[in-house]
């Protein structure tokens, strides 16, 4: 993949990188009522890197479920990472959850923001990014940091690939019966691994270990993206 250009201007460009068109001109005309220099938009993952790397901006605003697909936006946050790393990255999109806040500061954002905050604080955000400053609102950053002290930073580095596969068959929507069959063993011995998974990863349901193995399942996964293998 091209490598994207260096700046040529000292104009401060935004790109949004949304499937919406009414958040898109919402966000264009948000940003240049603000006195944004220059709004740049694109509706989807390979149009939104192309824009990128034409125009080099300094502030990326991306949402994560992008072509109809969860959490998408996340690997082109690792590309765009990996491209520009003088360009800030904010996360605008409809997710909450921390667990998924922390996978996207990871893939590389700056900032995160949900829609359904005021759009002053859009704007708050936008220019934090800009200056090369985290963003991250106040209620978001206290259930992530409470989710690190839950879960630590590497829980998942460290289970069995037995432990593994017992999470991805959760996030499948299997029962224990249907996952002791898959694996070849107990249904003793697939609910104690569920109970020693809820201990390690921090969760106090069983409901709560699936929605953590879904989450985990949807941002090991980023085939979507050309040309993405890890060989790349």
């Amino acid at each position: 993949m091209k490598a994207c250009k260096d700046k040529t201007t000292g104009m401060t460009k935004v790109l949004v990188i949304d499937d919406h068109p009414i958040v898109l001109e919402g966000c264009r005309q948000l940003l240049q009522s603000a006195g944004i220099g220059q709004v740049l938009t694109a509706n989807s993952v390979i149009s939104g890197y192309r824009v990128f790397c034409r125009h080099n901006p300094d502030v990326v605003i991306v949402d994560l479920a992008l072509e109809d697909k969860s959490l998408a936006g996340l690997d082109l946050i690792r590309r765009l990472a990996l491209a520009g790393s003088k360009t800030g990255i904010l996360v605008f999109t409809m997710y909450g959850d921390p667990i998924i806040v922390s996978r996207a500061l990871q893939a590389g954002a700056t900032g995160y923001l949900v829609k359904d905050y005021a759009a002053d604080q859009l704007i708050e955000a936008v220019t934090k990014v800009a200056a090369g400053l985290p963003y991250l609102a106040h209620d978001i950053a206290v259930k992530v940091a409470l989710l690190g002290r839950r879960m630590g930073n590497d829980s998942f580095a460290q289970l069995t690939p037995r432990e593994l596969q017992t999470l991805s068959l959760l996030a499948k929507g299997k029962s224990y019966r249907e996952i002791a069959e898959s694996l070849g063993v107990s249904y003793k011995t697939v609910a104690n691994t569920s109970s020693h998974l809820k201990t390690m990863l921090g969760a106090r349901t069983l409901a709560e270990l699936i929605r953590l193995s879904v989450v985990e399942q949807l941002t090991a996964d980023h085939s979507h993206f050309p040309g993405n293998s890890k060989s790349s």
